[in-house]
């Protein structure tokens, strides 16, 4: 694209993608088509088109929760991770990040009951003094 031509609009999958939210443009188009990609309380289609300013509402890409982030720039191919942390502002709210964190690192740290076969670290802890869960 010629650098004094301006897009107004591109889709929402597209951008999605060149700004790295999602690793394809498929599981974009995905997540869009299932109504977890949204503009003010509204879902958005994978054709929708986004103008800069707009604010979205999407899910993370693991678990629980969702995210707030601001377009700034409009791409509609893939950039380069610096190139594309400009182009987004994440507006998400500290307390959804910590409340995020705190999920992961309890998923991350509990096990309960019988797990199965110990995984490889278990094991090699088996035999040090404290045991299984080190």
């Amino acid at each position: 694209m010629l650098p004094f031509l301006q897009m107004e609009s591109v889709r929402v999958d597209k951008w999605l993608w060149a700004v790295r939210l999602f690793k394809t443009r498929g599981l974009a188009a995905k997540a869009c088509e299932g109504g977890r990609v949204k503009r003010a309380g509204h879902s958005l289609k994978p054709a929708g088109q986004l103008r800069v300013g707009d604010v979205l509402d999407l899910p993370f890409p693991t678990g629980p929760g969702t995210r707030t982030v601001r377009v700034v720039e409009l791409l509609d191919k893939r950039a380069g991770a610096p190139r594309a942390a400009e182009c987004c502002e994440d507006i998400t709210p500290q307390q959804v990040i910590d409340d995020r964190v705190e999920q992961l690192r309890d998923r991350h740290h509990r096990r309960e009951g019988d797990q199965g076969r110990p995984t490889k670290r278990e094991r090699r802890n088996l035999g040090k003094p404290g045991g299984f869960f080190q």
